[in-house]
């Protein structure tokens, strides 16, 4: 760890702290938090614009538009300001199962498409899916493989490699039935926030490589592509972030 990444940590921590008790909208917290929800939801096939998601957060509302505004889309981007909340509330917390659910149930209880559907908000999944054509963990076993992969987490000297093998892990497991790649990424954000890591923030200008990356883990079990991923978003946010210092 080095002095200037633990000076930009103290930064990061201290403005996300005062800027979100103070309900600014214009420093590093809430570009964080568009930015964040943004990219994230926008991997997933949000609708919404950078400047869409900007007014949502920093106003609650959208601008006036010819165009419809997809119900399911809103939701999930005021669900993903939640969880970044209540990442922030936990930074003290361990990594757990119990707070993966809680990081879902923020990003999914306000979504009604989800609730209609019959799909658990907040607790793993309870019908099988997959990434594509790939089969995923099995719902019957998905408390079992996040129980080893969290105790394997929580016994390492956390670094950008061992985050990228258990985010590649945690995408491969899937264990909800939605929303899997934002609280997997959430996770990341945090982990690398606790461990005094500069954070990764995975642009959707970079979804294919991102993609391509998860997908030689599972053919390969090699993290080169994520690891190299991983460190072009960290020099990305720390360049963004400069501007607030």
């Amino acid at each position: 760890m080095s002095n200037n990444n633990k000076e930009f940590l103290d930064f990061l921590l201290s403005r996300f702290k005062i800027e979100r008790d103070k309900f600014d909208r214009s420093g590093v917290y809430a570009y964080t938090q568009r930015l964040l929800a943004y990219n994230s939801n926008k991997i997933e096939g949000s609708t919404l614009t950078e400047e869409q998601t900007a007014s949502l957060f920093d106003t609650g509302t959208l601008p006036k538009s010819d165009d419809y505004y997809r119900a399911k889309d809103i939701e999930e981007m005021n669900g993903h300001f939640l969880m970044f909340n209540k990442m922030l509330d936990t930074l003290d917390e361990p990594l757990s199962q119990e707070l993966i659910k809680q990081f879902h149930y923020e990003l999914k209880s306000g979504v009604f498409e989800d609730r209609a559907n019959g799909y658990a908000i907040g607790d793993y999944k309870q019908r099988p899916n997959m990434i594509g054509m790939y089969k995923t963990v099995r719902p019957e076993d998905v408390a079992h493989e996040m129980c080893l992969l969290v105790d394997w987490y929580c016994e390492q000297n956390v670094n950008i490699f061992i985050l990228a093998e258990f985010h590649a892990k945690y995408e491969s497991i899937h264990p909800f039935q939605d929303g899997n790649g934002r609280t997997g990424r959430l996770i990341l954000f945090r982990e690398c926030l606790k461990n005094c890591i500069i954070p990764v923030v995975i642009e959707d200008a970079n979804r294919n490589e991102y993609l391509e990356s998860l997908k030689e883990y599972r053919e390969e079990k090699s993290l080169n592509k994520l690891i190299s991923l991983f460190e072009k978003e960290q020099r990305f946010y720390l360049e963004k972030c400069k501007y607030f210092m």
